[in-house]
Order: C-alpha cells, then sequence, then structure tokens
C-alpha cells in the first residue's frame, strides 16, 4: 500500500496531575545506557493546560479512529548547540510553552474512550500529557544524528502504562539534554489524534510560544487550532461510493495482528542523488522521486519477502485530525517482481490519481459500515511520504533541527524523511521486515542502486 499524502493491553499505572507542572510520582534518576555513556531520567511528570480548559466529550471523525491508526507515532528532533543564543534551558522552557499551547489544544491533555461501534472519543479531562526530562553525559556530535542507531530507543522512555490507545496520555514528550548544549526533543503521538501535518501544526504552536519567551509571554497561535472532525466524519446513511480494496472487509482483523509476526527487524536506508538517479536510470521516462522510490521499494519488497507468485498484493496511495487515505493498485507478486521497474511506476501513478474529495468522503462511510476495519496487512505495503509534513522546520529558540521526523517503520508502514547522509540531501527510508526478507531486500536494493547501473544506462543511451 502507498499513502500519498501526509497527511495493547493497557498496564494499570497511577499518575499524579495536580498543577499545570504536576510533581513526579515516577522513580527518579534511572540510568539508561547507550553503551558511550549514561543518560540519565531526572523526572517524569503531566504537563496540564496552563489555565482551565473545557471538561467536554469531543468525537474523533471515523477517518480518525479506523483500526489502522490505532498506534502510537515516535518522532524525534536533534538540535546541535547554537553559540548566537543566549544560555537557556530548553527544558523548562518547552514545558512551559507546552503548558501554554495544550490551552488551546486542550484536548491533547484528555484520554480516548470507546462507545458503540467501536467510537472513539476524547474525554477532555485535562489530566494533561505526559513529560519526561533527561540529561545524557555525552555529547550530541559523538554520537551522530543518525537514524537507526540503536541509541535512539533512549531518547523516548517508554513509561510504564503510557504506551496503551485507551485511557492513556495522548502525547509522551521527552526532552535530553547534552553535555555540548545540544537537546533532543522526542514526541510520541496517538495516531487516531493527528497525522504529520496536524502534529507540525501543535508543535509549531509549542514552538512559537518558547520562542517568545514561556509563561510571561501572553499569546495566541498564529494558526489557530480547528477541531471540527465531524467534516470526515460518514454520512447517514453511509453511501460507499468508491471500490475499497485497500482495506479488510471484516473488523475482526487487528492490527496487533499484523505487528506481533516473530523476529521482525527494523532497516534505515538513504537514497541521495547518486542512488534516486541509479534507480531513474533504469525508466524510459522521469518522474517524481516520490513515484520512482516508492515503485522501487514496492519491487523490492515483494522479491524479498517471496510471496506466492500468484498472490494479490495491495498498494494504496495517498486541520489536526487525520486527513489522508490510501487507495490501491493491484498486481500479481510474480508479475511486480519481475516486470521492469516502469511497471511498478504506473501501479503508484494510478493509485495516486485515485484520490479525490469523494474517495476519502467515501473512505469514512467504508469504515463506520465495517467496524472500524483494518488496512489489509498481508501483502500490503504502505508509504508514508512525511517529507513536507514539516517536522524539519520547528524551531523552539536554537534554529532549525538537523533531522525531524520519524525514526523507524511500524508494521507494514514505511515512512520517508529528508536526511543528510555524508553531506547530501536525499531521502531516509524506515521500514520493517522479518530477519530474513530484510537481508534479502538489502542485497536486492545494493544491486539496483549501484551507481555503475546509471552509468551503463548513460552509455548505452549515447550509443
Amino acid at each position: 500500500m502507498v499513502k500519498i499524502q501526509f497527511f495493547r493491553q493497557r498496564k494499570l499505572y497511577k499518575y499524579q496531575a495536580n498543577s499545570s507542572l504536576s510533581s513526579s510520582c515516577f522513580p527518579r534518576k534511572q540510568s539508561i545506557r547507550y553503551g558511550v555513556s549514561v543518560c540519565i531520567v531526572t523526572s517524569m511528570f503531566h504537563i496540564r493546560p496552563a489555565k482551565p480548559t473545557p471538561l467536554e466529550l469531543k468525537h474523533l471523525s471515523d477517518v480518525d479512529d479506523q483500526e489502522g491508526l490505532r498506534f502510537q507515532v515516535p518522532i524525534m528532533l536533534f538540535y546541535h548547540s547554537n553559540p548566537s543564543v543566549q544560555p537557556k534551558n530548553p527544558v523548562h522552557l518547552i514545558q512551559q510553552a507546552l503548558a501554554q499551547a495544550l490551552v488551546f489544544y486542550y484536548p491533547f491533555a484528555g484520554r480516548l474512550v470507546e462507545g458503540p461501534n467501536r467510537k472513539l472519543s476524547v474525554n477532555c479531562t485535562g489530566e494533561g500529557v505526559l513529560f519526561t526530562e533527561a540529561d545524557a553525559d555525552v555529547e550530541l556530535p559523538r554520537l551522530g544524528v543518525e537514524v537507526g542507531n540503536p541509541y535512539l530507543a533512549e531518547l523516548l522512555h517508554d513509561v510504564p502504562g503510557s504506551s496503551g490507545i485507551l485511557g492513556c496520555p495522548l502525547l509522551l514528550i521527552q526532552v535530553t539534554r547534552f553535555r555540548c548544549g545540544g537537546f533532543v526533543v522526542a514526541v510520541r503521538v496517538n495516531h487516531t489524534m493527528s497525522d504529520a501535518p496536524g502534529i507540525v501544526q501543535f508543535l509549531n504552536t509549542v514552538a512559537e510560544f518558547a520562542r517568545g519567551g514561556g509563561a510571561e509571554a501572553k499569546m495566541l497561535p498564529t494558526l489557530p487550532p480547528v477541531w471540527k472532525r465531524e467534516v470526515l466524519s460518514a454520512r447517514w446513511p453511509p453511501r460507499v461510493m468508491c471500490f475499497h480494496q485497500e482495506f479488510e472487509q471484516r473488523a475482526s482483523v487487528t492490527l496487533s495482528d499484523y505487528c506481533q509476526q516473530a523476529d521482525m527487524v527494523h532497516g534505515t536506508f538513504f537514497f541521495g542523488p547518486k542512488e534516486i538517479r541509479a534507480i531513474q536510470s533504469q525508466l524510459p521516462e522521469k518522474c517524481t522521486i516520490f513515484v520512482a522510490l516508492t515503485a522501487c521499494l514496492w519491487r523490492t519488497r515483494i522479491r524479498a519477502l517471496g510471496f506466492d507468485p500468484d498472490e494479490t498484493i495491495h498498494i494504496p496511495a495517498g486541520y489536526y485530525g487525520n486527513a489522508f487515505a490510501y487507495p490501491a493498485s493491484v498486481a500479481r507478486a510474480v508479475t511486480l517482481a519481475t516486470e521492469p521497474l516502469d511497471y511498478a511506476v504506473g501501479l503508484v501513478k494510478a493509485a495516486k490519481a485515485q484520490m479525490s474529495e469523494k474517495y476519502i468522503q467515501s473512505v469514512a462511510d467504508f469504515l463506520v459500515t465495517k467496524g472500524r476495519a483494518l488496512y489489509k496487512a498481508r501483502g500490503n505495503f504502505i508509504v508514508s511520504d512525511t517529507s513536507r509534513a514539516g517536522l524539519d522546520g520547528l524551531d523552539f529558540g536554537w534554529g532549525m533541527p538537523e533531522y525531524g521526523g520519524p525514526v523507524a517503520g511500524t508494521g507494514p508502514i514505511c515512512f520517508y524523511e529528508r536526511y543528510k547522509g555524508g553531506g547530501a540531501d536525499g531521502r531516509v527510508v524506515m521500514l520493517c521486515l522479518p530477519r530474513p526478507a530484510m537481508e534479502r531486500f538489502k542485497r536486492e536494493l545494493n544491486e539496483i542502486t549501484r551507481e555503475e547501473r546509471a552509468s551503463e544506462r548513460l552509455i548505452k543511451s549515447s550509443l
């Protein structure tokens, strides 16, 4: 599947949240070893809205609460020390800015509840978002900003009882300070609340308030938030006007059925100018980087997974709620694996062409009639291109991050983000595969993107 628009079980744990910056009820001074140094989690607490907010129940849209979005998405923002910035504590500044931003985005301070037909709503209780403060006795440049590095997992501590969907904090934020003056802002958001542009809109408000002076400043968001989730909810009666082959036809299949496969490994791959040139050299005509890269990854993934040759494979394409859909193109595995790359390119373009206002309204109607059905997991490849969502443009007062975006794929979902590798601008791709398939995927991808292939193509074209 291709997502072209960027838009589990709960453990009991008591939280203390009596004030805007509530005192911690968690163990303090927990040591997290990177292998090169030690990260100290100094405190964990809730940040509540700085002012009283409405106590109400707000329904999510019928696109928001689909089964395929009932998980939490981590993103990270890396900031190096900026000598031109007056010394200040990023932890305290971001804490204060968060409390201010939650006055306007108060649903984030609530908790999800589930009603009839699995309908999700936000109980706006003002309990707050979960915040972790940490220090690392090492310089950020020493560790490097490399997506896929094992130490990244330690920059977003999984607080016990915080990772569920119902009754848990909707945002978890950790700010880790480094000895050099740099810091990392890590955010984990419940995907039912927002897609990439939605969380960027919220974090931009936090960044505006942080640059404006924290608690002392009286500010309004440049872009006021709008809830209005009803615009992407089902009509009554529902009218499914499109064919939705991207979804399961029964609601009994859940996201955990796919994500709990054994021996899954994460992989990150950098595509700079050389790699993109090698891919496009195999196409009869030039196309966008997104289309070429998606076609390459889709075909390579199918070959690596080794599906039954006759199996049909689906590839759907692609406010502050979720505002995307993924129309699907279909191909037999043997055809996709053996045809030239241009065949996959045509399928990706066809999937993109299906996207319309009519289609996304039909998605909302379909999901209601099918009990919040999950997208088809087996054989599907979902691509979420967050490179234009704006995560790399969030300035809390130290300038732009060196990297801002997801740090790992999850289940069938693959992320693209802007990244500088070896000084060259490009895309970093994050995906998850079974271990044997990942090894085959790497070998196949190395063959496709080797520079000699681009040279061979140019030589043949000139003869």
